[in-house]
């Protein structure tokens, strides 16, 4: 079963940028800690310090489907949702290497 890549950009509401950061940073070392966790990285924009970029890769559908029903998840997801502007998520699959 092919591994999955979640690219998640969140932009912070104006003033916020710096509490997001923090819970962004929050949920990194428990979701690596995550068995079907490949790749768990936080990204900021160079041009727009209020813009945040997840660069995720999991082993498979199941790894991710335990990620997302995990507590520190939904833990995080419940703290962001005042703070944030803007969420998109992209599921994304390799087909070049």
């Amino acid at each position: 079963m092919a591994s999955i890549t979640i690219n998640a950009i969140l932009k912070a509401k104006p003033g916020k940028e710096q509490v997001l950061r923090e819970e962004l940073e929050k949920v990194i070392q428990p979701t690596r800690a995550e068995k079907g966790c490949i790749e768990y990285t936080l990204h900021e924009s160079l041009e727009d310090k209020g813009v945040f970029v997840f660069y995720e890769t999991w082993k498979d559908e199941e790894s991710l489907k335990l990620h997302m029903e995990s507590n520190h998840y939904q833990e995080y997801r419940q703290n962001i949702a005042p703070i944030i502007d803007k969420r998109e998520v992209y599921r994304l699959q390799k087909i070049f290497q």
